[in-house]
């Protein structure tokens, strides 16, 4: 994933915040945000009739001059058709119809149903020339998944390759549905879930009670888990970092590192804003490069910087007190703080740590 795409799906998603509240009809979401994203992030250039065709026509049987958004063309033969829908509208197979009958009697091998902020790709994984129920891509550019974002950009007029997307679309479309299950299960499991890891653990009877109980257990286990997977990712982070991982080896939560400085020799670092930054260096890393990154500690706020740039802020953890704010700044630099109540609430800010940080590119 180049930093350039991705400063493209971020252009997008800023859009989308700033219009979505104003956009009110189908019409509106196709020129505001549909059109755009075929233009900047796909690459397709949208004035241009041998690239994209809107308001697609194609008869089909008793159905005549029925027309599709827009259809997408890749040497003089449709590759990709777009079927849209009003910002804020749901997605799901009923809205594509017209999708599946024009995937029917077309070459194109790629479909997409989007509401402008939502986009779901489809292609014949089941049976040839005839459109999957089921997506084997989603992107929500208000929700970017980064895994598929490399899939994403093979959609891209310089990328181009319809053997390639379809090699890979049927491990993405299985393994998107799997992770949807997972995510389930870990919010709320299923009896049949709790039982599989239940039976491999509690060799009694497995009374009602005992399953109400194993629920909560299940959850409980899946969330720590994920937790230690994240904390096993903060700490590859930390390589390449000024403060090296031996110098923390020996600490404990409650234990504090003291800043060794010639101006204000009294400040102390604290374990918990050290996590802050790491975090901070671990979300932003797919956007700069994370040996930029930087920080300085004051008496009054522990500051994360671009290239140790008092003019290139990321933000500030504003932790010397009971209640822990996270700085932000706007493109004026000004700074907003927001209330969090851990650490952990910093991914909460991902999307406007990693804007941030694309300024300085």
């Amino acid at each position: 994933m180049t930093v350039e795409f991705f400063d493209k799906l971020s252009a997008m998603a800023a859009k989308i915040k700033q219009q979505s509240s104003a956009i009110v009809t189908e019409e509106a979401t196709k020129n505001a945000f549909v059109m755009p994203f075929i233009n900047n992030v796909l690459g397709y250039d949208v004035f241009d009739p041998t690239e994209v065709i809107p308001e697609f026509v194609c008869d089909i049987g008793t159905k005549k001059g029925e027309k599709i958004d827009y259809a997408i063309l890749k040497n003089g033969e449709i590759q990709i058709l777009i079927e849209c829908k009003k910002i804020g509208e749901p997605l799901n197979v009923n809205h594509a119809s017209q999708l599946f009958r024009y995937f029917h009697v077309t070459n194109a091998r790629i479909s997409i149903l989007t509401n402008g902020q939502c986009y779901k790709f489809f292609t014949d994984l089941e049976a040839p020339n005839k459109m999957d129920e089921k997506p084997f891509l989603e992107i929500d550019l208000l929700d970017i998944d980064e895994t598929v974002i490399p899939e994403l950009k093979k959609l891209t007029k310089s990328a181009f390759d319809i053997d390639s997307i379809i090699s890979a679309a049927g491990e993405l479309k299985y393994v998107s549905l799997i992770k949807k299950i997972l995510h389930a299960q870990m919010s709320n499991p299923e009896d049949d879930f709790v039982k599989f890891f239940a039976s491999r653990v509690y060799d009694g009877i497995l009374t009602q009670k005992v399953r109400d109980n194993f629920a909560s257990l299940t959850k409980k286990a899946a969330s720590q888990y994920v937790n230690a997977q994240i904390n096993e990712r903060l700490k590859s982070a930390m390589s390449g970092t000024q403060a090296p991982l031996q110098d923390l080896s020996n600490l404990t939560e409650d234990q504090e590192i003291v800043k060794e400085s010639k101006d204000e020799p009294d400040i102390i670092t604290t374990m918990d804003e050290l996590e802050g930054y790491h975090i901070v260096k671990a979300i932003v890393r797919t956007v700069i490069e994370p040996q930029r990154i930087n920080h300085r500690d004051t008496k009054s706020y522990f500051g994360i910087l671009v290239d140790d740039n008092n003019r290139k802020p990321l933000c500030r953890l504003h932790f010397n007190r009971n209640q822990k704010y996270i700085g932000l700044f706007d493109l004026e630099k000004n700074e907003t703080r927001h209330a969090i109540g851990s650490v952990d609430d910093i991914f909460s800010f991902a999307d406007i740590l990693k804007a941030t940080a694309s300024l300085y590119n």
